[in-house]
């Protein structure tokens, strides 16, 4: 499908197993514009359908110029559309009958209000995907609730297993709810566009950071509803396995893992800690992990004898993983991470080059570009370049200025 004639305008523009693609991106926040930037940066043609926010309401990500929302809405157009006049829905109606997908984050009562809900949509065009994320489902006793990262992170049981037994529930320094949502809505959003090149069906696709989160509880939360048991925080070690966490060294911390038998006894090699090898409370894996306090004070007093860098080169060159716990700063400026290339830059027409952070995903077939092809637009930046390509006349284009509607 794709709207007749609409490319990802740019010279520079992205290319990508997407490109065939033309999205219509109503989402605001984060949760949504993740899952909207996986098909940008793999190539589709996303069209940001926005509107000036009222006078003092504010941003929640700092604007359209900032760091956020600009490494949010790289790889976009916009259009800034009034959906509440006649002229505007009317408009967008036509964006849909030649759309792939529209993804939206409203509430229920709000899509159905401005009449974008997915059974009004899909009588214009059939084989529409339309894609949902909320707070907490589209349904149900909180199906109406607003939801935020903070809140969903508190009520999924993640941060009752975050932080240690003396700090109490720890938020997770990420917004990792709103950015699992989004990255499963994305998969969603592929699944849906799978199942259509089958059968030529489109349909309704959705998640909620609720679903995402107690999704991402993983072997914690399979625990549970299997075995009725309610994991508790275990700070930076692990709840099952030893050792397996943060350890101190001379001049800092560092993490290790050598839970296996061979792992063990080749950490114990490489810091020459033979009476800890030999130390009977911890022959076995099974008797290290019922042991992990025992375990934890002992490699301690072994690990702490060697600075950061030595622990690191030592533990690694033997086949234990071990790593620095790095800063931001210092996670950027890694030479694997430099190496990696995953920080890009993105034109900007005032800003000039901005440096933001690429897709994690490789593709052989689709190689990253050494830059991405647009900086995030500002709102309505494309209105009447986009109009135009999906058919409408300079004098229609025109009218709907004059009616405040674009």
């Amino acid at each position: 499908m794709g709207a007749k004639g609409i490319k990802n305008q740019d010279a520079a523009a992205v290319s990508g197993p997407l490109a065939h693609l033309t999205v219509l991106d109503m989402t605001i926040a984060r949760a949504g514009p993740t899952a909207v930037r996986l098909l940008a940066d793999w190539g589709a043609t996303v069209i940001k359908v926005e509107q000036k926010l009222p006078p003092g309401s504010g941003s929640i990500t700092g604007g359209r110029r900032g760091p956020d929302e600009q490494n949010l809405h790289r790889n976009k157009q916009s259009l800034g559309i009034d959906l509440k006049t006649a002229e505007g829905h009317a408009a967008f109606i036509r964006l849909v009958e030649q759309a792939d997908v529209v993804v939206e984050n409203f509430r229920a009562d709000v899509k159905h209000r401005l009449r974008i809900d997915y059974d009004t949509l899909k009588q214009h065009n059939p084989a529409l995907i339309y894609a949902s994320l909320s707070g907490f489902g589209q349904d149900g006793p909180y199906g109406e609730r607003p939801g935020v990262d903070q809140i969903v992170q508190g009520m999924s049981g993640l941060m009752s297993v975050t932080g240690d037994a003396d700090s109490g529930p720890t938020r997770v320094g990420i917004a990792i709810s709103d950015t699992t949502a989004g990255m499963f809505l994305g998969q969603g959003l592929l699944l849906a566009l799978l199942h259509r090149e089958r059968t030529g069906d489109g349909q309704w696709v959705h998640t909620s950071l609720l679903e995402g989160m107690l999704s991402k509880l993983d072997f914690q939360g399979a625990r549970y509803t299997m075995n009725g048991e309610v994991a508790k925080a275990q700070g930076n070690d692990h709840p099952t396995q030893a050792p397996m966490g943060t350890y101190p060294a001379s001049d800092g911390l560092v993490n290790l893992a050598a839970p296996t038998q061979r792992m063990w006894e080749r950490l114990c090699a490489a810091l020459d800690a033979n009476a800890l090898y030999a130390d009977e409370r911890f022959l076995t894996a099974r008797e290290r992990a019922t042991g992990r306090d025992e375990v934890k004070a002992a490699l301690s007093a072994v690990t702490q004898q060697f600075n950061i860098a030595e622990l690191v080169t030592r533990l690694n060159s033997a086949g234990v993983p071990c790593g620095p716990i790095n800063d931001i700063g210092q996670a950027f400026d890694d030479p694997q991470v430099k190496h990696l290339k995953m920080a890009q830059p993105a034109p900007h027409p005032e800003l000039g080059d901005i440096q933001l952070v690429r897709s994690p995903i490789n593709l052989s077939g689709f190689p990253h570009p050494a830059r991405f092809a647009r900086a995030a637009p500002d709102v309505g930046e494309h209105s009447a370049q986009i109009l135009e390509h999906f058919g409408f006349s300079d004098a229609e284009i025109t009218a709907l200025a004059a009616a405040q509607a674009i």
